[in-house]
């Protein structure tokens, strides 16, 4: 039963897990003003209702009014190798490379067409009331066509151990994950160049996942190298082992037949396995926590701090398959995706500290810091965890009454060891470029319009002595148009 329960939850989980790989990630493209810069933590502005919600109270008194749409193109890659094994996938064979190792890209794609976030602030004399709502985690769909190389190493382990040649399958992996989140709270000027902030984060959660594993297939001498579906020859060997578990035990050879029942318990593991796997589950959260910020001025000088509380959720279950709790109860690796399960997926609390300085009126740098307390949370996968820093940096030139520019960057690094890497959760070192305009078409209206990339990293992780090797890396391109107006 315990070979039955490993086998089981590792081809599972590399189906249902990897379309959540990374957990709850905090999305800061909060706003159009954003890509343009990502240094905004003490810029003085409407996207500062998410940014430094304390330095909205120095804004002029009246309605303001942002309202932002952004379109985002990610991926996912992977390229593995588990030895030579993929050299044995009947359908697709990998070439066997000069170390001896057969390796197989594997990439995912997440496209999030409509990225929506509104920021509305009312200022009267030293007060600001704010509201602001964007999606602050997650924002689409990421698809593996042809799933994974965990996944297809299990299976590929699963058919040489058993003594076949070959093997085939089909797997389909998706998921859909769209964190909502609203802010509420109000600025109060304490001193002409002091001001304090208070207020609530809400996060509403809502997940889908769907995936298949099917049409295992294995070749080999038991199949006369004929392709045969692997729970069926599976099947029939296992029974072939019970009937002479039960002949070796009338003949007396208790020995012979404590032997045969062993590998009837295996082979009916294998048979278990191979049979095929659905995943059908939709996940919905709520969560609430405070926010507090200030900002200071000091001539040109203006300083801004702000602290997100972590906000507690936890994931419901609503996955219609009845036949999957029943294999969920036999292997507690996959009530993550059981039938009213909640799941544990907080968003971390969140510190920025930012610094902008006006060089002349017109021209304005600025540099900022992030930390997120990733650690403190409690997530399904705690040992995949560990905190997050963030620097950046950014300026921004008015050119005419008219017309604005801006750019900046940012750099973000994860701290994980190489055994905290794999393709179902990784996080790599990256570093973000974004660039834009704004444009007045009105007194009081400004179009904005901004081109945002952020380059990752490749890391290379080897393990199994050399015969496990893993390249992770990704991309993710944003573009921009945002409207800002003022009442």
């Amino acid at each position: 039963m315990n070979k039955m329960k490993m086998l089981t939850a590792a081809l599972f989980l590399a189906v249902a897990t990897s379309a959540t790989a990374g957990g709850l990630l905090t999305n800061t493209n909060q706003s159009v003003l954003f890509l343009r810069n990502p240094s905004r933590d003490a810029a003085i502005g409407i996207d500062g209702i998410y940014t430094n919600p304390a330095g909205v109270a120095f804004m002029t008194n009246g309605f303001h009014l942002s309202l932002n749409w952004q379109c985002a193109h990610q991926t996912r890659t992977i390229t593995s190798a588990y030895g030579p094994l993929f050299a044995m996938n009947i359908k697709n064979p990998a070439p066997i490379s000069e170390d001896g190792l057969a390796y197989r890209t594997f990439k995912g794609t997440a496209d999030a067409p409509v990225i929506p976030s509104i920021h509305a602030a009312y200022n009267t004399n030293r007060w600001s009331f704010q509201f602001g709502f964007a999606v602050s985690g997650g924002g689409g769909k990421c698809e593996f066509d042809n799933g994974l190389g965990s996944f297809e190493g299990v299976v590929a382990n699963l058919a040489q151990k058993s003594g076949m040649t070959g093997y085939s399958f089909n797997s389909y992996l998706k998921g859909q994950q769209y964190y909502f989140g609203t802010t509420l709270g109000a600025a109060y000027k304490v001193l002409p160049n002091l001001s304090v902030y208070g207020g609530v984060r809400m996060l509403y959660g809502s997940a889908k996942y769907n995936g298949y594993v099917k049409d295992i297939m294995v070749a080999g001498p038991a199949t006369g190298g004929n392709e045969m579906a692997a729970s069926q020859l599976f099947g029939k060997l296992k029974n072939d082992a019970i009937t002479g578990a039960e002949q070796a035990a009338a003949a007396g050879l208790a020995d012979k037949a404590a032997e045969l029942q062993a590998q009837a318990l295996q082979l009916g593991a294998y048979e278990v396995v191979t049979q095929g796997i659905n995943l059908n589950c939709k996940q919905k959260a709520f969560g609430v926590a405070p926010i507090i910020g200030v900002d200071y001025k000091i001539g040109k000088l203006n300083l801004a701090a702000k602290y997100d509380f972590k906000v507690r959720m936890r994931l419901k279950n609503d996955n219609p398959d009845p036949n999957f709790n029943v294999i969920a109860a036999a292997v507690p690796q996959l009530a993550k995706f059981a039938d009213g399960q909640e799941v544990a997926e907080d968003s971390p609390a969140l510190l920025t500290i930012g610094a902008q300085y006006e060089i002349t009126p017109k021209w304005r740098v600025m540099a900022g810091y992030h930390h997120f307390f990733d650690v403190d949370t409690k997530q399904y996968t705690d040992d995949l965890i560990d905190d997050t820093d963030e620097v950046n940096i950014g300026t921004e030139y008015d050119v005419t009454d008219w017309l604005q520019v801006s750019a900046g960057l940012q750099k973000t690094m994860y701290h994980m060891e190489d055994d905290f890497m794999n393709d179902i959760s990784f996080n790599v070192p990256s570093y973000t470029f974004g660039f834009g305009v704004g444009v007045k078409v009105a007194k009081n209206v400004r179009v904005n319009a901004a081109y945002f990339q952020t380059n990752y990293k490749t890391r290379d992780v080897t393990s199994n002595e050399g015969m496990v090797k893993n390249s992770y890396t990704r991309t993710n391109r944003v573009f921009g148009l945002g409207c800002d107006i003022d009442f």
